[in-house]
Protein backbone atom coordinates (compact mmCIF):
# COMPACT_ATOMS: atom_id res chain seq x y z
CA UNK A 1 0.00 0.00 0.00
CA UNK A 2 2.97 2.23 0.26
CA UNK A 3 4.50 1.89 -2.99
CA UNK A 4 4.22 4.94 -4.80
CA UNK A 5 5.17 4.84 -8.96
CA UNK A 6 8.29 7.27 -9.89
CA UNK A 7 8.29 6.78 -13.80
CA UNK A 8 11.66 8.84 -13.87
CA UNK A 9 13.22 6.06 -11.98
CA UNK A 10 10.83 3.13 -12.43
CA UNK A 11 11.61 0.66 -15.36
CA UNK A 12 8.67 1.17 -17.32
CA UNK A 13 7.49 -1.19 -20.49
CA UNK A 14 4.65 -0.81 -22.67
CA UNK A 15 3.12 -4.24 -23.58
CA UNK A 16 0.84 -5.09 -26.61
CA UNK A 17 -1.93 -7.70 -26.08
CA UNK A 18 -0.12 -9.47 -28.83
CA UNK A 19 2.92 -9.91 -27.26
CA UNK A 20 1.67 -10.54 -23.70
CA UNK A 21 -1.08 -13.19 -25.15
CA UNK A 22 -1.54 -15.92 -27.65
CA UNK A 23 -4.07 -13.90 -29.59
CA UNK A 24 -3.49 -16.71 -33.06
CA UNK A 25 -7.02 -17.55 -33.05
CA UNK A 26 -8.44 -13.83 -32.97
CA UNK A 27 -5.80 -12.06 -35.61
CA UNK A 28 -7.61 -14.89 -38.10
CA UNK A 29 -11.07 -13.58 -37.24
CA UNK A 30 -9.53 -10.10 -37.65
CA UNK A 31 -8.17 -10.87 -41.27
CA UNK A 32 -10.69 -13.04 -42.69
CA UNK A 33 -13.70 -11.84 -41.15
CA UNK A 34 -13.08 -7.50 -40.98
CA UNK A 35 -13.32 -5.46 -37.30
CA UNK A 36 -16.89 -5.73 -36.73
CA UNK A 37 -16.78 -9.90 -36.66
CA UNK A 38 -13.70 -9.53 -34.83
CA UNK A 39 -15.25 -7.12 -32.09
CA UNK A 40 -18.26 -9.30 -31.90
CA UNK A 41 -16.05 -12.98 -31.47
CA UNK A 42 -14.24 -10.80 -28.19
CA UNK A 43 -17.48 -9.59 -27.11
CA UNK A 44 -18.51 -13.33 -27.03
CA UNK A 45 -15.65 -14.90 -25.63
CA UNK A 46 -14.91 -12.00 -23.23
CA UNK A 47 -14.81 -14.75 -20.19
CA UNK A 48 -12.47 -17.31 -22.29
CA UNK A 49 -8.62 -16.71 -20.89
CA UNK A 50 -6.20 -15.46 -23.08
CA UNK A 51 -3.53 -18.56 -23.16
CA UNK A 52 0.01 -16.47 -22.35
CA UNK A 53 2.63 -15.12 -25.69
CA UNK A 54 5.90 -14.61 -26.44
CA UNK A 55 6.99 -12.32 -24.07
CA UNK A 56 4.71 -13.78 -21.07
CA UNK A 57 7.38 -15.03 -19.01
CA UNK A 58 9.40 -12.58 -19.11
CA UNK A 59 6.82 -10.04 -17.98
CA UNK A 60 5.46 -11.53 -15.39
CA UNK A 61 9.35 -12.15 -13.80
CA UNK A 62 9.74 -8.31 -14.54
CA UNK A 63 6.87 -7.43 -12.04
CA UNK A 64 7.40 -9.85 -9.49
CA UNK A 65 10.56 -7.63 -8.72
CA UNK A 66 8.36 -5.28 -7.26
CA UNK A 67 9.06 -7.13 -4.26
CA UNK A 68 12.28 -5.86 -3.70
CA UNK A 69 10.80 -2.62 -2.49
CA UNK A 70 8.51 -2.00 -0.17
CA UNK A 71 8.96 1.52 -0.42
CA UNK A 72 8.94 2.28 -4.28
CA UNK A 73 6.97 0.38 -7.13
CA UNK A 74 10.16 -0.89 -9.42
CA UNK A 75 8.70 -1.96 -12.52
CA UNK A 76 5.18 -0.65 -13.85
CA UNK A 77 3.95 -2.70 -17.15
CA UNK A 78 1.05 -0.92 -19.54
CA UNK A 79 -1.03 -2.39 -22.13
CA UNK A 80 -0.70 -0.56 -24.98
CA UNK A 81 -3.36 -1.78 -27.41
CA UNK A 82 -4.82 -1.45 -30.58
CA UNK A 83 -8.33 -2.45 -29.12
CA UNK A 84 -11.24 -0.62 -28.49
CA UNK A 85 -11.61 -0.49 -25.06
CA UNK A 86 -14.88 -2.87 -25.40
CA UNK A 87 -13.04 -5.51 -26.82
CA UNK A 88 -9.65 -4.93 -24.77
CA UNK A 89 -11.74 -5.90 -21.42
CA UNK A 90 -11.62 -9.54 -22.40
CA UNK A 91 -7.19 -8.48 -22.61
CA UNK A 92 -7.85 -7.13 -18.70
CA UNK A 93 -9.66 -10.08 -17.61
CA UNK A 94 -7.00 -12.58 -18.91
CA UNK A 95 -4.54 -10.19 -17.29
CA UNK A 96 -6.38 -10.46 -13.55
CA UNK A 97 -7.21 -14.11 -14.41
CA UNK A 98 -3.44 -14.70 -14.38
CA UNK A 99 -2.43 -12.75 -11.72
CA UNK A 100 -0.65 -10.10 -13.29
CA UNK A 101 -0.09 -6.78 -11.65
CA UNK A 102 -1.07 -4.79 -14.50
CA UNK A 103 -3.38 -1.95 -13.56
CA UNK A 104 -2.40 0.39 -16.04
CA UNK A 105 -3.57 0.56 -20.26
CA UNK A 106 -4.25 2.21 -22.98
CA UNK A 107 -6.57 1.67 -25.62
CA UNK A 108 -7.07 3.18 -29.19
CA UNK A 109 -9.50 1.72 -31.46
CA UNK A 110 -7.13 0.36 -34.49
CA UNK A 111 -4.75 3.30 -34.11
CA UNK A 112 -1.11 2.69 -33.07
CA UNK A 113 -0.75 3.33 -29.11
CA UNK A 114 3.50 3.88 -28.92
CA UNK A 115 3.17 7.61 -29.31
CA UNK A 116 2.45 7.90 -25.15
CA UNK A 117 5.75 6.51 -24.52
CA UNK A 118 7.59 9.23 -24.12
CA UNK A 119 4.94 10.91 -21.61
CA UNK A 120 5.16 7.50 -19.40
CA UNK A 121 8.93 7.44 -20.16
CA UNK A 122 9.49 3.62 -21.28
CA UNK A 123 11.77 2.14 -21.70
CA UNK A 124 10.81 -0.48 -23.95
CA UNK A 125 6.96 -1.52 -26.22
CA UNK A 126 7.08 -4.33 -27.58
CA UNK A 127 4.68 -6.00 -29.76
CA UNK A 128 3.50 -8.92 -32.42
CA UNK A 129 2.43 -5.95 -34.86
CA UNK A 130 6.18 -5.72 -36.49
CA UNK A 131 4.81 -2.54 -38.38
CA UNK A 132 3.89 -0.70 -35.33
CA UNK A 133 7.28 -1.62 -33.53
CA UNK A 134 9.35 0.11 -36.91
CA UNK A 135 7.45 3.18 -37.01
CA UNK A 136 7.94 3.41 -32.96
CA UNK A 137 11.53 2.57 -34.01
CA UNK A 138 11.67 5.22 -36.57
CA UNK A 139 10.49 7.62 -34.24
CA UNK A 140 13.48 6.89 -31.87
CA UNK A 141 11.78 4.91 -29.33
CA UNK A 142 12.87 1.50 -28.41
CA UNK A 143 10.98 -1.20 -29.65
CA UNK A 144 10.82 -4.92 -30.50
CA UNK A 145 8.85 -6.84 -32.74
CA UNK A 146 8.26 -10.67 -30.36
CA UNK A 147 9.09 -13.56 -32.78
CA UNK A 148 8.10 -17.05 -32.50
CA UNK A 149 6.02 -19.03 -30.43
CA UNK A 150 5.28 -19.07 -26.09
CA UNK A 151 7.67 -20.62 -23.77
CA UNK A 152 5.68 -22.80 -21.21
CA UNK A 153 6.62 -20.68 -18.25
CA UNK A 154 8.26 -22.64 -14.97
CA UNK A 155 7.12 -20.52 -12.51
CA UNK A 156 9.95 -19.51 -11.19
CA UNK A 157 11.14 -15.89 -10.72
CA UNK A 158 14.62 -15.60 -11.49
CA UNK A 159 15.03 -13.60 -14.73
CA UNK A 160 17.70 -14.07 -17.44
CA UNK A 161 17.86 -11.60 -20.44
CA UNK A 162 19.90 -11.73 -23.19
CA UNK A 163 21.12 -8.97 -25.23
CA UNK A 164 23.19 -8.69 -28.95
CA UNK A 165 25.65 -5.75 -28.58
CA UNK A 166 26.06 -3.78 -32.05
CA UNK A 167 22.77 -2.23 -32.64
CA UNK A 168 20.58 -3.24 -29.42
CA UNK A 169 22.99 -1.95 -26.70
CA UNK A 170 25.32 0.21 -28.65
CA UNK A 171 24.43 2.06 -31.97
CA UNK A 172 25.42 0.69 -35.13
CA UNK A 173 28.40 3.01 -36.06
CA UNK A 174 30.91 -0.36 -36.01
CA UNK A 175 28.23 -2.57 -37.62
CA UNK A 176 28.20 -0.28 -40.58
CA UNK A 177 31.59 -0.35 -40.70
CA UNK A 178 31.59 -3.59 -41.11
CA UNK A 179 28.94 -4.17 -43.83
CA UNK A 180 30.73 -1.46 -45.47
CA UNK A 181 34.51 -2.19 -45.33
CA UNK A 182 34.30 -5.87 -44.52
CA UNK A 183 35.70 -7.89 -41.59
CA UNK A 184 39.80 -7.01 -41.76
CA UNK A 185 39.02 -2.66 -41.72
CA UNK A 186 36.40 -3.58 -38.96
CA UNK A 187 38.55 -5.32 -36.60
CA UNK A 188 41.27 -2.75 -37.44
CA UNK A 189 38.89 -0.28 -36.43
CA UNK A 190 38.04 -1.70 -33.60
CA UNK A 191 41.30 -2.27 -32.44
CA UNK A 192 41.97 1.19 -32.79
CA UNK A 193 39.10 2.49 -31.07
CA UNK A 194 38.91 -0.16 -28.17
CA UNK A 195 39.45 2.10 -25.27
CA UNK A 196 36.93 4.89 -26.66
CA UNK A 197 33.40 3.75 -25.89
CA UNK A 198 30.30 3.57 -28.90
CA UNK A 199 27.18 5.87 -28.72
CA UNK A 200 24.48 4.00 -26.54
CA UNK A 201 21.63 1.77 -28.25
CA UNK A 202 18.21 1.46 -28.21
CA UNK A 203 18.08 -1.08 -25.16
CA UNK A 204 20.67 1.09 -23.20
CA UNK A 205 18.20 2.49 -21.12
CA UNK A 206 16.24 -0.86 -20.61
CA UNK A 207 19.98 -2.39 -19.36
CA UNK A 208 20.27 0.84 -17.00
CA UNK A 209 16.81 0.64 -15.36
CA UNK A 210 17.43 -3.09 -14.83
CA UNK A 211 20.81 -2.65 -13.67
CA UNK A 212 19.53 -0.40 -10.72
CA UNK A 213 17.13 -3.23 -9.42
CA UNK A 214 20.26 -5.56 -9.35
CA UNK A 215 22.43 -2.80 -7.56
CA UNK A 216 19.03 -3.11 -5.05
CA UNK A 217 19.67 -7.26 -4.80
CA UNK A 218 23.43 -5.97 -4.44
CA UNK A 219 22.26 -4.40 -1.28
CA UNK A 220 20.26 -6.65 -0.18
CA UNK A 221 22.79 -9.43 -0.80
CA UNK A 222 24.70 -7.65 1.72
CA UNK A 223 22.56 -7.13 4.34
CA UNK A 224 21.13 -10.62 4.22
CA UNK A 225 24.63 -13.10 2.55
CA UNK A 226 23.01 -16.26 3.71
CA UNK A 227 18.97 -15.72 2.97
CA UNK A 228 19.17 -13.74 -0.11
CA UNK A 229 18.89 -15.33 -3.95
CA UNK A 230 19.44 -13.05 -6.76
CA UNK A 231 17.31 -13.31 -9.65
CA UNK A 232 18.03 -11.23 -12.31
CA UNK A 233 20.95 -12.04 -14.47
CA UNK A 234 21.95 -10.25 -17.80
CA UNK A 235 24.33 -11.41 -20.47
CA UNK A 236 25.75 -10.13 -24.06
CA UNK A 237 25.60 -12.66 -26.70
CA UNK A 238 27.54 -10.77 -29.77
CA UNK A 239 29.10 -12.35 -33.09
CA UNK A 240 32.01 -10.10 -32.45
CA UNK A 241 35.24 -11.76 -31.27
CA UNK A 242 38.44 -10.66 -30.29
CA UNK A 243 39.76 -8.61 -30.32
CA UNK A 244 36.45 -6.43 -30.92
CA UNK A 245 35.51 -7.59 -27.47
CA UNK A 246 37.44 -5.22 -26.08
CA UNK A 247 35.26 -1.96 -26.92
CA UNK A 248 32.34 -3.60 -26.03
CA UNK A 249 33.44 -4.24 -22.61
CA UNK A 250 35.10 -0.52 -22.63
CA UNK A 251 31.72 0.59 -24.29
CA UNK A 252 29.62 -1.18 -21.39
CA UNK A 253 31.69 0.09 -18.43
CA UNK A 254 31.91 3.85 -20.26
CA UNK A 255 27.88 4.25 -20.00
CA UNK A 256 28.43 3.08 -16.58
CA UNK A 257 26.50 -0.06 -16.84
CA UNK A 258 27.22 -4.31 -16.60
CA UNK A 259 26.41 -7.38 -17.14
CA UNK A 260 26.90 -10.77 -15.88
CA UNK A 261 27.82 -12.25 -18.63
CA UNK A 262 29.39 -12.24 -22.56
CA UNK A 263 29.56 -14.72 -25.29
CA UNK A 264 31.64 -13.51 -27.86
CA UNK A 265 30.92 -16.32 -30.87
CA UNK A 266 32.85 -14.88 -33.54
CA UNK A 267 30.05 -15.40 -36.35
CA UNK A 268 29.04 -18.23 -34.50
CA UNK A 269 25.12 -19.36 -34.40
CA UNK A 270 23.64 -18.07 -31.64
CA UNK A 271 20.93 -20.87 -31.52
CA UNK A 272 22.60 -23.38 -29.41
CA UNK A 273 24.38 -21.01 -27.06
CA UNK A 274 21.17 -19.42 -26.11
CA UNK A 275 19.68 -22.86 -25.96
CA UNK A 276 21.98 -24.04 -23.68
CA UNK A 277 21.78 -20.36 -21.46
CA UNK A 278 18.05 -20.35 -21.71
CA UNK A 279 17.79 -16.37 -20.90
CA UNK A 280 13.84 -15.73 -20.78
CA UNK A 281 13.82 -13.23 -23.52
CA UNK A 282 16.97 -12.62 -26.12
CA UNK A 283 16.91 -9.04 -28.03
CA UNK A 284 18.98 -8.82 -31.40
CA UNK A 285 18.70 -6.82 -34.10
CA UNK A 286 19.34 -9.05 -37.11
CA UNK A 287 16.32 -10.70 -38.04
CA UNK A 288 18.59 -14.18 -38.90
CA UNK A 289 19.31 -14.68 -35.46
CA UNK A 290 16.37 -14.10 -33.67
CA UNK A 291 14.40 -16.71 -35.90
CA UNK A 292 17.72 -19.34 -35.00
CA UNK A 293 16.63 -18.21 -31.53
CA UNK A 294 12.90 -18.61 -31.48
CA UNK A 295 12.42 -21.88 -31.73
CA UNK A 296 14.11 -22.19 -28.09
CA UNK A 297 14.18 -19.27 -26.65
CA UNK A 298 11.50 -16.35 -26.47
CA UNK A 299 13.12 -13.59 -29.05
CA UNK A 300 12.67 -10.10 -29.98
CA UNK A 301 13.94 -8.23 -33.00
CA UNK A 302 15.11 -4.99 -32.49
CA UNK A 303 15.10 -3.21 -36.18
CA UNK A 304 17.26 -0.54 -35.90
CA UNK A 305 20.10 0.82 -38.01
CA UNK A 306 20.80 0.68 -41.14
CA UNK A 307 20.98 -2.89 -41.45
CA UNK A 308 17.12 -2.80 -40.99
CA UNK A 309 16.79 -0.39 -43.87
CA UNK A 310 18.01 -1.77 -46.27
Amino acid sequence: MGETLDLERALVVGVASSALFDLAESDAVFREKGEEEYREYQREHIDDVLEPGVAFPFIRRLLDLNDLSDRERLVEIVILSRNDPETGMRVMRSVAHHGLDITRAIFMQGRAPYRFMKPLRMSLFLSANEVDVREATELGFAAGHVVGHAAEDDGGADLRIAFDFDGVLAGDSSERVFQDRGQEEYQESESALAEVPLERGPMADFLEKINRIQGIEDARSVSDPQGFQRRVRVAVVTARSAPAHERAINSIRGWGLRVNDAFFLGGLPKGPILEALQPHIFFDDQRRHVDGASPSTPSVHIPFGKINRE
